[in-house]
């Protein structure tokens, strides 16, 4: 491995480890309010001072969804946004079951944020359905908004594989690629997309995909335990390429 120094260095293996940042709903009024009732992630340090509220987060993926489970211990009502027609194409299905039977959940297919404000904090949002110019004005105290991230990968060489949203490609990802130098990887993939930290010993920590799923001894010996790392509240069993 090379640096910018033109030292060269050896290692059997490289951890990356840039971090990513989420991606923005690009509503000034909104970006306005950021950390005054608008919050990129931080659904489990806010969720607390929600209590009897209703809030709002935007997503369909795993990520909105464990947010809206978690805010729902204290909000009154807990709405998900979601852009498209269903959950199924982008949520694990025991997530999917786990929100349709909590009470104080409610889901709005085909709607978007375009809109919202206060004095000096989130009070309404404005939403739009599946018709253009069909908005809804709604009471707001907080919007949580999980639609993805962007990996910091943009620096890497074009050595270094990525795939269609700039993610290092690590494990069984690479089989189907021309391994580069001869390597081969040995270790089966987990698509979880964050760090695994403290859940087991064959995770692997940076912004590319862990290598902790299936267990070395077996799918079915997997313990049925939820993930105390950084993902909280995430199945091993569950994990199936989603975020």
């Amino acid at each position: 491995m090379e640096l910018s120094d033109d030292t060269r260095v050896k290692s059997k293996a490289v951890v990356i480890a840039t971090g990513a940042s989420y991606r923005r709903l690009g509503v000034p009024s909104l970006e306005a309010l950021v950390g005054a009732g608008v919050f990129y992630g931080a659904a489990v340090t806010e969720a607390q001072a929600m209590e009897g509220q209703d809030v709002y987060v935007v997503g369909g993926a795993n990520s909105a969804g464990q947010a809206a489970m978690h805010l729902s211990k204290y909000a009154s009502r807990v709405t998900l946004l979601v852009r498209g027609e269903s959950l199924t194409a982008s949520m694990s299905d025991y997530l999917i079951k786990e929100i349709e039977a909590t009470p104080n959940i409610g889901i709005r297919l085909n709607t978007r944020v375009v809109d919202g404000g206060g004095e000096g904090r989130l009070e309404h949002l404005i939403i739009e359905g599946s018709t253009p110019g069909d908005t809804e004005t709604v009471p707001a105290a907080a919007l949580f908004v999980l639609i993805g991230a962007e990996p910091h990968t943009g620096w890497l060489p074009k050595e270094v594989l990525r795939d269609e949203r700039s993610y290092v490609l690590t494990g069984e990802d690479l089989r189907h690629r021309a391994p580069p130098h001869g390597w081969s990887p040995r270790r089966p993939p987990c698509r979880l997309r964050r760090a695994c930290r403290g859940c087991s010993p064959w995770a692997t920590s940076g912004t590319g995909r862990s290598n902790g799923w299936p267990p070395p001894w077996g799918r079915d010996r997997w313990p049925s335990r939820w993930c105390t790392g950084t993902w909280p509240r995430v199945r091993y069993r569950d994990l199936g390429g989603r975020e």
